[in-house]
């Protein structure tokens, strides 16, 4: 009788084991229920491809966010992206092109550079992104009936920003916004050390033994806006630049020959945050509440 059970138990179980080990995952095939398309025009070769609008949102997710983050934070990128699309597409009607496929707008990625990059575990990641893309099929932000200008960005040091306090417009729903998520990003906090003589030069600044720092004006939620570095003022964001910081929210200490510069955050800190989006996913939030979040007094509508 044992002797039974167990071939019987054998012949369930190795047709499971062989199914679960070698049978490759299903591919998710998108349907495109429009026809709208977007014109893109890849930065580094002029080229402008004009593609279905749904997968060019599928390439600007997995170019945007980790696919190893919560479908929430999935879906509520996809909500953004398409937004931030949309917004553009009305500003860019009459150029050749919608939008660039890199950070000057949102990065988008071709099938082919997903392939190249994912390798092997491309059929699963991409699955998940058509998953967020396909749940949300559609859907954008609107204020007062106005497609939202669903700005984003990586980091935030635990507030994000109003929009006029880093751009020109002030948009009622980028308002300022507790990030309490924030802290497990690799890039919540970054230390940059630079030879004092490589400082000056990277800033076109002549050179001084003596670094004297006084900071002019900071945004409500301490980045800073202008700087003073011995007696010459200094965008904030424009030295972050030059120096390829991360973030403007920074404290600069000189030692000696070296300067050393902490940053906390990182991007421009308008909109939604995306490891903020990630950690209110893992608390339970769902799309449509993270979106609300981020994007004070904003609807979702679809298409």
């Amino acid at each position: 009788m044992k002797k039974f059970i167990i071939v019987t138990l054998l012949v369930i179980i190795i047709p499971f084991l062989f199914v679960k080990i070698f049978v490759q995952i299903d591919k998710i095939n998108f349907k495109y229920i429009t026809n709208n398309t977007i014109r893109v025009k890849d930065e580094q070769t002029g080229n402008i491809l004009k593609l279905p609008f749904e997968k060019y949102i599928i390439g600007v997710v997995a170019g945007e966010m980790p696919a190893t983050f919560e479908l929430e934070a999935l879906k509520a990128q996809a909500v953004a992206s398409r937004s931030y699309a949309m917004y553009q597409m009305t500003v860019t009607k009459d150029k050749e092109y919608d939008v660039l496929n890199t950070t000057a707008n949102q990065v988008y990625l071709t099938d082919e550079k997903l392939k190249e990059n994912w390798k092997n575990e491309y059929q699963q990641k991409i699955n998940k992104i058509k998953t967020a893309v396909s749940e949300t099929n559609g859907e954008y932000l609107t204020y007062n009936n106005q497609i939202v200008n669903a700005m984003f960005f990586s980091t935030s040091p635990g507030k994000t920003e109003n929009s006029e306090e880093v751009f020109v417009s002030a948009l009622p729903y980028l308002r300022s916004v507790d990030s309490k998520w924030d802290e497990s990003s690799p890039a919540y906090t970054d230390t940059y050390t630079f030879e004092l003589n490589d400082f000056y030069q990277k800033l076109n600044l002549p050179y001084n033994d003596n670094l004297i720092i006084e900071i002019t004006e900071k945004t409500s939620t301490g980045r800073i806006k202008k700087i003073k570095i011995n007696n010459q003022e200094i965008n904030g964001r424009d030295l972050a630049t030059k120096l390829s910081l991360r973030s403007n929210y920074f404290s600069i200490t000189q030692n000696n020959n070296k300067v050393t510069i902490n940053t906390k955050g990182f991007g421009h800190g308008v909109g939604m945050s995306q490891y903020g989006a990630n950690g209110m996913a893992k608390e339970g939030y769902k799309y449509d509440q993270i979106l609300k979040h981020y994007y004070q007094n904003t609807e979702i509508k679809k298409n």
